[in-house]
Order: C-alpha cells, then structure tokens, then sequence
C-alpha cells in the first residue's frame, strides 16, 4: 500500500477504489454495489482527514471510529463483489488487504487514543 501515513494510505486506497468502482460500472454492468463501494471506499479517507481537524480528542476519536465502520462496510462489498464474481482473484485480494489493514491501523490509533487520554486523567 502506497504512503507513509495513514491520510497517504486512505488517500491511495480511495484512488484505487474509484478505479475499480469506475471498472465494476464499464466492464460489468454493475451500478449499485459499485455505488455502495464508492460511497464507503472513499469516505474513509474523509473521515480521517476531518479527524485531522477534529476539535477535540472525543470528536477525533468519535470520526475515526466513524473511519473504522466506514472501511469495514468496504470489505463488506469487497467480499460480496468476489462472491458474486464480479472481481479478479487478484484484485480482490490486493483491495481486501487493503482495507484490512487499514482498519487495523485505524483501530490502533483509536486505541491508543483513548489509553492516552485515559493516562492524562
């Protein structure tokens, strides 16, 4: 995965989910998966970028968690695109990676937040 830090990393896995998205919509005719994978593919990125600027660590905290729902819905259609066959092994897997680790990241930093926040109290 492309980047150092997790707005890169978000940023990049938005970039290759509207790639794909774009993909499922030309090459296989499908319009509401790749919708529903779009709309949550692509806010994750969002959402981390708006914790960036959150105005205080319960609204940076409570975004990132919005962040971590967000990528788990996009293996969810993820999952459900290589069931239905709609993707390449390959593809699948790379993205599905992806989002994993990602989500890991992501509920590392929520974590740690809270342990520190915890720490200070």
């Amino acid at each position: 995965m492309q980047g150092d830090n997790i707005q890169e990393k978000t940023f990049y896995f938005a970039v290759r989910v509207v790639r794909l998205g774009e993909h499922l919509k030309r090459e296989k005719q499908e319009y509401i998966i790749s919708k529903q994978l779009l709309r949550s593919g692509t806010s994750v990125g969002a959402l981390v970028r708006e914790a960036q600027n959150a105005e205080s660590k319960a609204d940076f905290i409570h975004k990132l968690s919005v962040a971590q729902k967000e990528c788990d819905e996009t293996r969810y259609w993820l999952e459900l695109s290589n069931a239905a066959e709609l993707l390449d092994e390959k593809v699948y897997q790379s993205m599905h990676g992806d989002a994993t680790e990602l989500l890991k990241i992501i509920r590392t930093i929520i974590i740690r937040t809270k342990k520190n926040q915890e720490l200070k109290n």
